[in-house]
């Protein structure tokens, strides 16, 4: 997990100003490699037709929005900003995600290549927990 520390390192200063909204993750793949275990060398873009990719967790949005009970005796004439509370997310920044391709939005930011899925589309994670001590 030695290349989550890396990308996570590199990229925090590039994403400081990004925001994720709801429960929305930006991911950036993981290294690809250009062989098989056997040896066979892989044509370029072979990887962008699977089905299943994977990637590192760079920022989480707050999570599902769950609307703030209303009170009874407020007014409703009353100036109010509505409240919102939020179902966070099971996944963390650094988690590594297999995702469906498929449910994913491919964009470019500063020049770099990321996705953005919803939790919805994760498969599973694999967590390192040296990252979050």
């Amino acid at each position: 997990m030695s290349e989550s520390k890396n990308i996570l390192s590199t990229d925090a200063e590039r994403l400081k100003n990004l925001i994720v909204i709801g429960d929305k993750v930006l991911v950036k793949l993981k290294s690809s490699e250009d062989k098989t275990r056997s040896g066979l060398y892989l044509p370029p873009g072979v990887e962008e037709k699977e089905a299943v990719r994977s990637g590192f967790i760079m920022k989480v949005g707050p999570g599902y929005p769950v609307p703030f009970p209303a009170d009874e005796s407020d007014d409703i004439w009353k100036d109010s900003t509505d409240k919102i509370k939020y179902i966070p997310l099971q996944v963390k920044v650094g988690d590594l995600a297999l995702f469906l391709q498929k449910n994913s939005i491919e964009i470019i930011f500063k020049g770099e290549k990321y996705f953005i899925i919803s939790q919805h589309s994760i498969l599973m994670v694999e967590r390192d927990e040296a990252l979050f001590d």
